[in-house]
């Protein structure tokens, strides 16, 4: 059976988890089945600025790939893994000190012809095996990098003795060895099957999703497709606009639980359920959606079993995520929490006998504390608006032309006829969705407006659905191969999507800017696609 990998949001941890769903298999292309293949450790180019200091390779029987690390990020099997050629390639920066790893597996048989290559998660920079599993099961030869950092939350690489950054690791994450690693999997491919991948695919979500939009900006012939999914662009921006609940708690002192932050979220579900002509659990155009949260003042809820009310301090910490971090003189600085996600993330609390505190949110935190405060100590629970303003403004100057990944003008990638797919949830508690639209309606604006832009870049919105978690409910990658290959550009993304109530709904999305408007005929089948609500 051919399986794809889900990406999940953890509980707690907020990271790319896997999971593996049945799909269909795309088409392989029709000589696929006469390529030869010798699996071994060949001559490999060292892309410019690198030294080749290994390459290695083993075939690999077919069964059971057990994918290291702890749960729910790793320690688990992934059945039916055929057998494959493993191919190992590491790299070094001259004067850098840096050992970056590139694998690449390429199954022994069926392959369809193309490669896949697999993006990361956090301060990951590549996929730990579940991914590259996956892809092979889909018959394509499969790529990623660790960039030479270390996994999911470790940042321990990102000092150096002095305390300063290490300025290579970082390049190497932001950008550089996932480009080196589209060169040397390419080469490799051609080297074991001796022919060339037919077409080049990025896959990635979250970090992964920032990584394939860097690709398209800086690399446009990197890769034919690129599948970008909740993209962590805009970097500096929503890492540090991550820390906002924290400072807003912290300087109202008042840190609302688990329970009264649900309360918030299902009065405005309820509230903007159907703004978009059925109520059905989810707010499907979240641009018309104005709930206030004040009018939730004086309610009683049951928490924990026993009954609490909601005050007026209650409200306005509220409102202010979810509006987002504004300057000290009221100016926007970036988007908040959107209406309907989860706060746990990031405005979670701890403490015991009235004593309450802030826990912010790891990746956010680490980010702050460690590049821009180059301080990993630094407690940014405790932050004020004027900290924040400063951090915010720092950052930015400082790692902006480095990882910030909103650079709007893909020309080259549009003129190299590479094709860009996105979805992002609407309900992300990681990376605000409306940080995605904006850069989207930037390269409009830098490319002629979003009919020119859609000819090679669509952005799909799905309604209620958290950082990652429409991983595995839509066959995007499939869309886009038939984008890429067949010409078919996909208008709409069938997926299948989680409500308020935790039940499914098959949902049709549009391509932004549209949204689903029921007309009011069979609740299914009812849907049309119409302009949304701008930002």
């Amino acid at each position: 059976m051919k399986r794809r990998l889900l990406a999940i949001a953890v509980s707690g941890v907020g990271l790319a988890a896997a999971v593996y769903a049945p799909v269909s298999a795309a088409t392989a292309p029709a000589d696929s089945a006469k390529t030869r293949f010798t699996c071994s450790a060949g001559h490999v180019t060292a892309p410019a600025g690198t030294e080749v200091e290994s390459v290695t390779a083993d075939l690999l029987p077919a069964g059971t790939f057990q994918v290291p690390g702890e749960p729910p990020l790793g320690g688990y099997p992934v059945p039916d893994v055929p057998a494959r050629c493993e191919v190992t390639v590491t790299l070094t920066h001259p004067g850098a000190d840096d050992h970056a790893t590139v694998r690449v597996w390429l199954p022994r048989s069926g392959w369809n012809g193309r490669f896949q290559a697999l993006g990361g998660s956090a301060y990951a920079a590549g996929d730990s095996g579940g991914g590259l599993a996956a892809a092979i099961q889909q018959g394509y030869a499969a790529a990623t990098t660790d960039a030479g950092v270390g996994g999911a939350l470790d940042t321990s690489w990102a000092l150096n003795d002095s305390g300063q950054v290490d300025t290579a690791l970082l390049e190497n994450f932001a950008d550089r060895s996932q480009h080196e690693m589209a060169l040397v999997g390419k080469e490799v491919i051609a080297d074991v099957y001796s022919k060339a991948a037919s077409y080049s695919y990025w896959n990635g979500c979250s970090t992964g999703g920032r990584q394939g939009y860097m690709e398209a900006q800086r690399h446009p012939d990197d890769f034919d497709g690129i599948l970008a999914n909740a993209p962590a662009v805009n970097w500096n921006q929503f890492e540090v606009a991550s820390l906002w609940p924290q400072v807003v708690m912290n300087e109202k002192r008042t840190y609302p639980s688990s329970c009264e932050f649900n309360a918030f979220n299902q009065a405005a579900v309820k509230a903007c359920d159907g703004l978009d002509g059925i109520k059905d659990g989810l707010i499907g155009d979240p641009g018309r959606c104005d709930y206030d949260p004040r009018k939730l003042i004086g309610t009683k809820v049951v928490c924990d079993g026993a009954q609490t009310t909601i005050t007026a301090a209650d409200a306005a910490v509220v409102r202010k995520i979810w509006d987002g971090p504004r300057s000290t003189s009221g100016k926007r600085l970036w988007y908040g929490l959107p209406i309907g996600a989860s706060f746990d993330y990031l405005a979670a609390s701890t403490g015991t006998d009235g004593t309450v505190h802030g826990v912010p949110f790891l990746v956010p935190s680490a980010w702050v504390s460690t590049f821009v405060k180059k301080q990993p100590s630094f407690d940014t629970s405790k932050l004020t608006y004027a900290q924040f303003e400063k951090i915010f403004r720092q950052a930015r100057a400082e790692y902006d032309d480095v990882i910030g990944t909103a650079d709007p003008d893909l020309s080259a990638f549009r003129d190299s006829g590479g094709k860009l797919l996105t979805w992002h949830g609407g309900a992300d508690q990681l990376i605000p969705t409306a940080g995605t639209v904006d850069y989207r309606e930037r390269v409009e604006r830098a490319m002629g407006g979003s009919k020119r832009v859609d000819d090679f870049y669509r952005l799909f919105l799905a309604p209620g659905t958290a950082h990652c978690a429409l991983s595995g409910k839509t066959d995007d990658l499939a869309a886009l191969t038939a984008w890429v290959e067949d010409g078919k550009a996909p208008d709409t993304l069938p997926a299948t999507l989680t409500n308020a109530g935790g039940e499914t709904v098959e949902r049709d999305l549009c391509r932004y800017p549209k949204v689903s408007r029921h007309t009011g005929r069979d609740a299914a089948d009812g849907f049309r696609c119409i302009p949304a609500a701008r930002h």
